[in-house]
């Protein structure tokens, strides 16, 4: 994902610093991406585990726009070529960075990306079906708008990230995902919490990155993702659990996967990344296909479908989760269209996703399978432990008996 260093100074805006994360070290697609890229022909595991016919039965994502705050989204890969709304794209990137260099800013209307980031988080949004390759968009019909407000050089602000929130919210966005996140626990100046106001108060449904900083179960807040209102999201891995790099705190909302996730790159085809960057989208993308069915539903309304129909472990909230895994099929197909939920209702207990008809792909052994070999392993232990004691009395028995001239019968 994009880190957005915040830099306080006093008594002025705390400038907003973007460069792009590598993927984390542990997993990656192990070779350099380039732009353009090979089409991978499968499909992915993030999408094997959606039974898509099920799902595209009850939306598609029609008439729904989600702006894509990000590095920009490149047209010229064929599976976006038709999904963005290029007449409602825009580059906010300055002119110059902080030294007074010129900055390659790409065309007016936010459709150049040199760093690939916005192609990727696109993609998993919105990406048309193609031949050749088994990667789609979770929302094919929604359209995209593209907003360019960072690159990898850090040349974004805080002030232009709330500059694009309200541009989206101008042009009519129903969905903003923002896949971005500060580098430490600063709270940005409030121009940024006021702009997610404002397109909380439109009925948008804000949904942002958690964080990649995970790792030694470090938990801190992040923004935007902590602001009250925007649905914050962690990245799960191949076993419905927190990938190990995803940022961990009371502020997360939902999981939805984020580790080798297959997505489009500038030019054409298809490369894998890692990170709470490519979960936010998966969400962003599930919130499309609801607003598209139920149009007349709140943001709010949306958000917390999301959120009571994941797949939880635990009966309530979890720091590392929120409250479960995303189920898209679920979110769409358990509701009451006239009595929407505001909120999760955790008194119901735990909650499982009934399994897809594609099944999951598994690395490694489940936590099911995990728990039942510890098991064994306990059960072992304590008969060999028995039987030890068992022969060490018999043996202080039968010396005892020596000791006393008593015959051994």
């Amino acid at each position: 994902m994009l880190k957005a260093r915040i830099l306080a100074t006093a008594g002025a805006m705390a400038a907003t610093a973007l460069v792009a994360l590598p993927a984390p070290a542990w997993a990656d697609d192990g070779g350099q991406c380039t732009f353009p890229s090979k089409p991978y022909t499968g499909r992915p595991w993030a999408l094997q585990r959606v039974n898509l016919d099920e799902l595209w039965a009850l939306s598609t994502g029609k008439n729904v726009e989600v702006a894509v705050i990000d590095t920009g989204v490149d047209v010229k890969n064929p599976q976006l070529t038709k999904a963005v709304d290029v007449s409602k794209g825009e580059n906010l990137l300055p002119a110059k960075n902080s030294k007074g260099e010129e900055i390659d800013r790409g065309n007016s209307q936010g459709t150049t990306d040199t760093v690939g980031h916005g192609t990727r988080v696109a993609g998993i949004i919105a990406a048309r079906p193609a031949e050749g390759t088994g990667f789609v968009g979770l929302a094919p019909d929604a359209r995209i708008i593209p907003i360019k407000q960072n690159d990898a050089e850090g040349n974004g602000t805080a002030a232009t990230l709330a500059t694009a929130i309200k541009h989206a919210v101008a042009k009519g966005a129903d969905v903003i995902n923002i896949s971005q996140d500060t580098s430490n626990a600063v709270r940005p100046d409030s121009v940024l919490e006021q702009a997610v106001n404002e397109a909380l108060a439109a009925n948008v449904v804000v949904v942002a990155s958690a964080g990649n900083d995970g790792l030694g179960g470090n938990v801190k807040a992040t923004y935007p993702a902590s602001y009250p209102g925007v649905l914050a999201v962690a990245a799960s891995d191949r076993n419905n659990e927190r990938a190990s790099f995803s940022q961990a705190g009371e502020f997360v909302g939902v999981a939805a996967p984020g580790v080798d996730m297959i997505s489009t790159v500038p030019g054409g085809g298809h490369c894998s990344d890692n990170g709470t960057s490519f979960s936010a989208p998966y969400v962003a993308g599930v919130a499309a296909l609801l607003k598209s069915k139920y149009p007349n539903w709140t943001a709010r309304q949306i958000v917390a479908q999301i959120e009571q129909t994941a797949e939880r472990s635990i009966p309530g909230h979890d720091r590392n989760v929120g409250w479960g895994v995303v189920d898209p099929v679920k979110a769409l197909t358990d509701v009451d269209p006239k009595h929407p939920v505001e909120s999760p209702t955790p008194d119901k207990g735990v909650v499982r996703a009934a399994a897809p008809d594609v099944a999951p792909v598994h690395f490694g052994e489940t936590a099911d399978e995990r728990n039942t070999r510890l098991a064994t392993y306990v059960v072992v232990g304590a008969l060999v432990l028995v039987a030890g004691l068992s022969g060490t009395a018999v043996a202080v028995r039968d010396a005892r008996r020596r000791r006393s001239g008593a015959d051994v019968l």
